[in-house]
């Protein structure tokens, strides 16, 4: 239905103090073997037990998971949750380039003038749900190139800045989104970690250019995550959420084909994190209606997005962009998308 690639995480030393120790308790006069057992003498039956970090990082996640669902399930979501009180309306793309999308397509003021218009279409389609304003950036972006041979590459600090810098002029939430390329999750997201603590930031992640199990550089195919990978971005968020005493962070995964999400129904869900799943296709209305039926309502996760193409959509009749009201239209999506993105 589309393709398109976008051109834009002591040994020796303590051995050698535990001999030491061992020795001057010996050498003591008159003290003979009752130093040996001494609390000043480190022996292998009393010498502390090495911190299993990993075992209580993951105790501790376990902690904060079960309190999180105790008060989700009194309260029907934890504090701050952004979803489902909110449509989000977003603007995609990157603002160093003008052909990933609206972001970066239109000079700065002439595109927030048209995201006011959008943003004004929405809240009259829909006035009994608040629209909540977000720029969405590809932070981590596919490339044609191997570089390091990942075929991925970062945003510089200064883009990643002035993307926040518009995001706050807006009053809006910022998605960070992902495609990792040759790369995975495990290596790309710990990058973002110090961003994902501003309680404004959330997290996109692109199947479509997740390549590792294809073995070919992005854009000759179709990329996919499993259950597993998605899973591990909801527990990379949920982490901070708790570290950080943030509320929950918005996860939004990008899909258009059915092997682009595979094994959904093993996506274990967190309060401290609202899933979305975005279809994220363009084409025939008609084939982008049945691609969220069968991708996005038959295969459900938590909420819902859908994503409208400027350049793509508008073409020919009967190609269009979706209107607000079609898209509040359940005949056309049913659940209504809560999350729309433009691109």
């Amino acid at each position: 239905m589309r393709s398109r690639i976008n051109s834009a995480w002591r040994g020796a030393l303590g051995l050698g103090l535990l001999a030491g120790l061992s020795l001057t308790a010996c050498n003591r006069s008159g003290q003979g073997e009752s130093a040996a057992g001494s609390a000043d003498t480190l022996t292998t039956e009393n010498k502390p037990a090495p911190l299993d970090t990993v075992k209580l990082k993951a105790q501790a996640m376990r902690r904060d998971s079960l309190k999180a669902d105790s008060i989700a399930k009194k309260t029907g979501q934890l504090p701050g949750a952004l979803l489902p009180g909110h449509r989000i309306v977003a603007f995609y793309g990157n603002i160093r380039s003008k052909g990933m999308g609206i972001l970066g397509r239109e000079p700065k003021a002439q595109m927030m003038r048209k995201f006011d218009g959008v943003l004004k279409e929405w809240q009259a389609a829909d006035p009994s749900l608040p629209v909540l304003p977000c720029l969405h950036s590809v932070t981590i972006t596919a490339q044609g190139s191997a570089g390091d041979g990942k075929y991925r590459l970062m945003n510089s600090k200064s883009t990643i800045e002035e993307t926040r810098a518009w995001a706050k002029e807006k009053n809006a939430i910022l998605f960070m989104d992902v495609q990792v390329g040759l790369s995975d999750l495990a290596h790309e997201l710990p990058k973002l970690a110090e961003y994902m603590k501003d309680p404004t930031i959330h997290l996109g992640i692109d199947p479509e250019f997740a390549m590792q199990t294809k073995g070919v550089r992005p854009g000759k195919k179709i990329g996919t995550y499993d259950a597993k990978d998605v899973n591990y971005a909801i527990n990379f968020l949920a982490r901070i959420v708790s570290e950080n005493h943030l509320p929950p962070k918005l996860l939004m995964v990008h899909r258009f084909t059915k092997g682009m999400l595979t094994n959904y129904k093993n996506i274990k869900l967190d309060p401290r994190v609202q899933v979305i799943v975005d279809m994220d296709g363009w084409g025939d209305p008609t084939l982008k209606k049945d691609s969220y039926k069968a991708y996005v309502q038959k295969e459900p996760v938590q909420y819902t997005g859908l994503k409208l193409f400027y350049e793509y959509d508008a073409r020919k009749a009967p190609h269009h962009i979706f209107t607000p009201k079609e898209v509040l239209d359940t005949l056309n999506f049913k659940p209504t998308p809560l999350y729309i993105q433009y691109q």
